[in-house]
């Protein structure tokens, strides 16, 4: 089938690749847990690869979370594009409050979509659900050309839908839990077998963070996952694929000394200050997941009611401690890139080792699978960048996660 010699997405050109094109997204990795895995001997071909290709850092999009950076790596641009600016959102003209993993709120074509249409093979394998549809968007299953399903339904995966027949069956690992690395493995593993089997133009890989959530760098469970990866890696390096590895997020330990959440919980302050529930503080990290963060993060909004002078509100929040930045909507969106439509009337950051909530009584922490780790925040923009490729790519700030596709079509053209 002829083809072009390159594809445009969003006002991007992406090079026609000659060897099949891989970016992977490892969700939540933040760089010490490399640094701690290939210390450890546990990532050799990683730590070849960063010696004889390209190794940088690179900043993600703001808010840190997995909705919106991987829906940024989807399509090469920032949230201001294609929409998706959290995981959850509320809507002001329906009073409703709703994930944000519906087609309907994607406002730019993937890349993927636009590669499917000139005629490449594209594959797509998530960890969990949430995102498939989103990442999946434009592609089309009726000629075997497009494979777009989750690990975490891959039992029930069909032609019509996801291009794979019961895709747990097809690789011959059963579906994993949620709460698990196997659910990453099983990316991976998948990943390996469309290689070898059926020979994708562009393939995405993007895994979950339940082990950065539950695990520091330099524990045996996070170091093991990692040593994992590296021997998937490994026989993806070997087929001669281009791959760039990057991640969506850091991730920071949030916990007291105690072990219990750090959190200041927004909505009983604004609830103090303007009375109760007249101001609606919305927490973009929330997704089905408790047991990864309890719904705690570094980011939130807050629509204030009509009266209300966001001035004052974002003075008075600037001063609470564990608050590292407060901004209104016109100037968040501007800083961060982000859809103004969709972020409330002021915008709040925590610090390092903080997380955000709305009222104490509305988290399920129970579900916490040990000391808090989280992430949302300026402290965890900073990913991984590597390329199995030497290429002149520039640093941080300018090199962003959501410049993947583009890097690694280019690498895989060369």
């Amino acid at each position: 089938m002829t083809h072009p010699d390159a594809v445009i997405a969003n006002d991007r050109t992406y090079p026609w690749p000659r060897v099949p094109a891989i970016a992977i997204c490892l969700d939540g990795c933040e760089p010490a847990y490399l640094e701690a895995a290939i210390a450890g001997g546990l990532m050799p071909t990683l730590s070849r690869i960063r010696a004889s290709g390209t190794d940088r850092l690179a900043h993600s999009v703001i808010p840190s979370f997995t909705n919106p950076n991987n829906l940024s790596i989807a399509t090469g641009r920032p949230p201001s594009v294609h929409g998706i600016c959290g995981n959850y959102l509320y809507e002001p003209e329906t009073g409703r409050e709703v994930m944000m993993n519906d087609v309907r709120f994607l406002r730019a074509p993937t890349v993927f979509a636009r590669f499917h249409e000139a005629g490449a093979k594209v594959a797509i394998v998530t960890a969990k659900d949430k995102l498939r549809a989103l990442l999946g968007a434009g592609l089309s299953f009726s000629d075997d050309r497009a494979r777009c399903f989750s690990a975490e339904r891959s039992a029930s995966s069909t032609l019509a839908e996801h291009g794979q027949e019961n895709a747990s069956a097809w690789l011959g690992m059963a579906q994993p839990e949620v709460y698990s690395a196997e659910l990453s493995e099983f990316v991976f593993a998948a990943g390996v077998k469309l290689l070898a089997d059926w020979h994708p133009d562009v393939m995405y890989l993007t895994t979950t963070d339940y082990v950065q959530h539950k695990y520091a760098p330099e524990q045996p469970e996070a170091q093991s996952f990692y040593a994992m990866f590296d021997r998937y890696l490994t026989r993806l390096d070997a087929m001669g694929a281009a791959i760039v590895v990057t991640a969506d997020h850091g991730m920071k330990p949030k916990h007291l000394a105690d072990g219990s959440p750090a959190v200041v919980y927004v909505q009983d302050l604004l609830d103090d200050w303007l009375g109760k529930a007249a101001a609606r503080v919305i927490l973009p990290i929330t997704d089905p997941y408790v047991a990864h963060h309890g719904a705690l993060g570094s980011f939130a909004t807050a629509y204030l009611p009509a009266g209300a002078d966001p001035a004052q509100v974002i003075s008075r929040l600037s001063a609470v401690p564990g608050l590292l930045l407060v901004l209104d909507r016109a100037e968040a969106a501007a800083r961060f890139e982000l859809p103004a439509d969709r972020i409330g009337d002021i915008v709040m950051i925590s610090t390092g080792n903080m997380t955000l909530g709305t009222s104490i009584d509305r988290h399920d922490l129970a579900a916490l699978n040990g000391p808090l780790r989280s992430h949302g925040g300026l402290t965890e923009q900073l990913v991984p960048f590597i390329v199995n490729r030497v290429m002149d790519l520039p640093h941080p700030p300018v090199l962003r996660n959501f410049d993947a596709l583009f890097y690694v079509t280019t690498a895989a053209a060369l």
